[in-house]
């Protein structure tokens, strides 16, 4: 896949704004709510699914090597915290959330509500059963994966409904615009 330069400078910009996205978060007892997760879904609307998922490996990367753009630092390190499965995920949220984007004729708005559900959701079938592993295998603290289903899913499903109704009234607004401007050629 040839990059054109406003690729690149759209992927660098998505990857900047989930770095951004979480230092604006809520504390929560295990998995910080943060809004990474609107970006990872907006990447992958608004630019593809490669192109989406480029940005997301791009955050990935960056922090692994040091820059401290996760939301409790960076380094490669961080694969030991049992979140990082939730940040693998973003790749993943952003590769599907496009692919469900591109397959479908029109971006109406239950289209993008399903392909931004269907992201989301993506991100806890790495990031719980990494929680779980890791709490396990590295804390050495014995879980099941139900207890881990609560912990790490169950706390955010009403949240993560909501991001989904967001994104999508929002991406509904933008992608006509988009559209106009020949960034995109699906009807909005």
């Amino acid at each position: 896949m040839k990059l054109k330069t406003r690729d690149m400078i759209l992927i660098a910009l998505f990857t900047a704004l989930t770095a951004i996205g979480g230092f604006l978060k809520i504390p929560t007892p295990v998995v910080p709510f943060t809004l990474q997760v609107f970006f990872c879904v907006y990447a992958g609307i608004f630019l593809g699914s490669r192109k989406g998922m480029l940005s997301q490996l791009l955050y990935v990367l960056i922090g692994l090597g040091g820059v401290p753009v996760f939301t409790e630092g960076g380094g490669f390190a961080y694969i030991f915290k049992p979140t990082f499965g939730y940040i693998l995920g973003f790749i993943l949220c952003a590769y599907i959330t496009g692919k469900v984007t591109e397959s479908f004729k029109e971006l109406k708005f239950t289209n993008i509500f399903i392909a931004s559900f269907v992201g989301l959701a993506s991100v806890y079938v790495i990031g719980v059963p990494y929680l779980y592993l890791m709490i396990n295998r590295v804390a050495e603290t014995p879980i099941t994966f139900s207890a881990a289903i609560k912990m790490g899913l169950v706390p955010f499903l009403v949240h993560d409904l909501i991001k989904c109704i967001i994104v999508t009234v929002t991406a509904a607004k933008i992608l006509p615009v988009l559209g106009r401007l020949g960034y995109i050629t699906k009807k909005a």
